[in-house]
């Protein structure tokens, strides 16, 4: 099968040609900065105090509460920060400011908290 025709890296500057939208050197530069861009509070997700709080809120309630009040049952597989934390340490354990949501809410309400699906993000 042909394969697509080599085009140039995309990042400024760069000669290199490619299959991608960047050449390998420059790809690994823009994943690293995204990594470091999308999720800056990861480490908070991934310590052993979040994970136990997270365990102590789906087992407290097992069911997603925006689900519930359309009188929907749908298991919760996502603890929500219901007033998003932004590095906050308090907020981010404040055990009043969280809350159970199934994928599909907890995605719907981050978009629209992130100003993604052309909405401005909330301000708080």
């Amino acid at each position: 099968m042909p394969r697509k025709p080599l085009k140039p890296c995309r990042y400024p500057g760069c000669p290199e040609l490619t299959e991608e939208r960047y050449c390998k050197k420059h790809q690994k530069e823009i994943d690293r900065e995204y990594n470091k861009s999308s999720r800056p509070y990861k480490k908070l997700y991934n310590s052993s105090h979040w994970q136990r709080l997270r365990k102590h809120v789906l087992t407290k309630q097992p069911l997603c509460v925006i689900c519930l009040k359309g009188k929907i049952i749908t298991p919760a597989t996502v603890v929500d920060h219901i007033k998003p934390h932004k590095g906050d340490v308090k907020l981010f354990f404040d055990i009043n400011n969280l809350q159970p949501l199934c994928k599909t809410c907890h995605d719907r309400k981050t978009a629209k908290e992130d100003g993604r699906w052309r909405r401005k993000a909330y301000t708080y």
